[in-house]
């Protein structure tokens, strides 16, 4: 049985505990997909992702013999971390039938901390601000002002009209952790803000999970990108995404995870219009400028089959050729999900 993120994030929460990375799209996603890509989500930027917190996993490797890898043992050396190498491969090493994961207790507070900003510019500097500061954020977020312009109408409390970029923080811990953190990130995203509010955090994430559908409904569809760059190459992205939608005459917004210079890019269009090729074109623009600066064409959605043939300009030659090699050697026929991650 398929287990959704959303199932397991309602065991958890029904005994106490928590799953730390917090994938998105919770009722859609499965954990064995969050596996397949090493997903991540809000609270990766404290915790990490998926990954992180897999202790073991059963496989099917080609042709069909189920393996099991890692388990309750906290520390194994014993040959080459191949449990890791299949998390994130996108079900093209081998197909993954079980996982065994840690979590941990629930914490005793959570107070997201959100903070509006005219512009990108004094966004971005607040959140290089928190860095700066080293606070132990357990969320950082950001969203520009075309994607609040779609969805900030029901942001909890409202927005003042002159919002142009919308900074979403979390402090969580014990009473005294989470206040502390909370007043420690006040004080960071204060320089330049119009307003810091303190919504509910169930009222708050659930705004947030809905961004993406907001979003869509603007024109009826949207094609969108999951890239990364370094945290102080986030104003760059942001800056660039809507600059090549305009070059490609497709309108553009994105928002995502700030403190991992996780950028989820959207390209608006109509559905079944000629906009359609030009977004395509945008997006892989945007992605080759991702790794102009330094960063990466996938960071948690994985790459499929549509950015397969980018994977070169962030790898290079002999990485690439690596990949293809491993490929070969865990599926020698090609059987597993063919044509994605590297393109063969």
């Amino acid at each position: 049985m398929a287990v959704t993120t959303w199932q397991l994030r309602r065991l958890a929460h029904e005994n106490g505990l928590v799953f730390p990375p917090d994938p998105g799209a919770g009722e859609q996603s499965q954990i064995g997909g969050n596996v397949a890509t090493n997903a991540g989500g809000p609270h990766a930027f404290k915790y990490g992702v998926v990954g992180r917190w897999v202790t073991g996993l059963e496989v099917v490797l080609a042709p069909g013999e189920v393996v099991s890898l890692g388990g309750a043992i906290r520390k194994d050396v014993a040959g080459y971390d191949v449990k890791s190498l299949l998390i994130g491969s996108e079900g093209t090493l081998g197909i993954v039938t079980a996982v065994a994961l840690r979590l941990l207790p629930r914490p005793e507070r959570v107070i997201p901390i959100t903070a509006v900003y005219r512009s990108a510019e004094a966004g971005c500097a607040a959140i290089e601000a928190v860095y700066g500061a080293g606070i132990q954020a357990a969320a950082l977020e950001y969203l520009d002002a075309g994607t609040l312009t779609r969805a900030g109408a029901t942001f909890p409390g409202g927005l003042p009209p002159a919002s142009g970029f919308l900074v979403v923080a979390e402090a969580d811990g014990s009473e005294a952790e989470a206040e502390r953190v909370a007043g420690e990130l006040s004080e960071a995203l204060s320089e330049g803000a119009l307003t810091l509010l303190r919504p509910p955090p169930e009222e708050l994430w659930r705004w947030r999970d809905g961004v993406s559908f907001a979003v869509t409904g603007a024109t009826g569809a949207k094609l969108s990108e999951d890239v990364a760059v370094p945290v102080e190459r986030l104003l760059d992205i942001v800056t660039a995404t809507v600059e090549v939608g305009e070059r490609h005459g497709v309108q553009a917004c994105s928002w995502g995870h700030a403190g991992d210079g996780n950028v989820h890019a959207s390209f608006l269009v109509a559905p079944g219009e000629p906009e359609e090729a030009a977004a395509r074109a945008a997006a892989d623009e945007l992605v080759l400028g991702a790794v102009a600066l330094g960063g990466t064409i996938a960071a948690e959605h994985g790459v499929g089959s549509l950015k397969a043939h980018r994977l070169g300009a962030q790898l290079g030659p002999r990485l690439l050729e690596l990949q293809s090699e491993l490929k070969h050697l865990f599926d020698p026929k090609g059987l597993l999900n063919p044509g994605k991650k590297v393109g063969s």
